[in-house]
């Protein structure tokens, strides 16, 4: 019986991880906190003997990196670049409502789509009744868009760095 527990343990671990890469490629899904949940159960499952809490705190500590440049990059750069507190409040209401609206259309496509029309239509709306300047709105945007992709491309880097240190300690 402990062996089936065992084994779910290791195998939910892996979904979590499969989960948490796709998460940090799609906004919706907290990719690094899901990698190190499945990280921490696939160790469970083995007894900590080939992942321990030291490889585990480590995972942690990259996964706050990772919630801290989210938070930095999306809030701090594209509010020095000059979108608006509000704009940026728009656009992850905007990026809530599109992935929830197109999510029903086209399950997998739909939501990332949504999430991402949402988010600069959310923040282009607010902008505009702000300024009340298309060209101000869509520059706001443009830089509230530039912080969002390299905030993404943290995400991404840092959740592959993650994945490749649980591989390296639990199969190699």
């Amino acid at each position: 019986m402990e062996d089936i527990a065992n084994t779910l343990l290791g195998g939910t671990g892996l979904l979590l991880l499969l989960v948490g890469l796709a998460g940090s490629v799609i906004p919706v899904l907290p990719g690094p906190l899901f990698i190190w949940l499945g990280a921490l159960l696939w160790a469970w499952g083995d007894g900590f003997e080939r992942v321990g809490w030291p490889t585990l705190v480590v995972l942690g500590l990259l996964a706050l990196l990772s919630w801290a440049a989210d938070l930095f990059l999306n809030l701090v750069i594209g509010r020095r670049a000059g979108a608006s507190w509000k704009a940026i409040l728009g656009s992850i209401v905007g990026g809530i409502l599109g992935s929830l609206l197109l999510s029903g259309l086209f399950p997998f496509l739909g939501t990332i789509l949504g999430a991402l029309t949402g988010a600069l239509a959310g923040a282009f709306l607010v902008e505009l009744r702000e300024k009340r300047d298309p060209a101000a709105a869509r520059t706001a945007v443009r830089a509230y868009l530039t912080s969002m992709a390299l905030s993404a491309l943290a995400g991404m880097t840092i959740a592959a760095m993650m994945v490749a240190i649980f591989v390296w300690q639990a199969f190699l």
